[in-house]
């Protein structure tokens, strides 16, 4: 299993509706609103690196009041 920690910038007041959505979205451990230059972090894991892509792309990304991601993948 591969792991990762997206990075979420989200829409002004759609913080916690991302969160939301997140959290019952398969694939993603956790999400949590943050204070920071960030507003959501969410911890993901998929079989491989591409699978990180695609849960990215239609889980994270898809997601209403998502403006912008970074992907760090966790290296253990």
């Amino acid at each position: 299993m591969v792991r990762a920690y997206v990075l979420i910038t989200a829409t002004a007041g759609k913080a916690l509706e991302v969160v939301g959505h997140l959290r019952s979205a398969p694939g993603v451990l956790s999400a949590d609103a943050i204070t920071g230059e960030y507003d959501v972090v969410a911890l993901v894991h998929a079989e491989d690196i591409a699978g990180i892509g695609r849960l990215v792309v239609d889980q994270v990304q898809a997601s209403s009041g998502v403006l912008k991601t970074i992907t760090c993948l966790a290296v253990q």
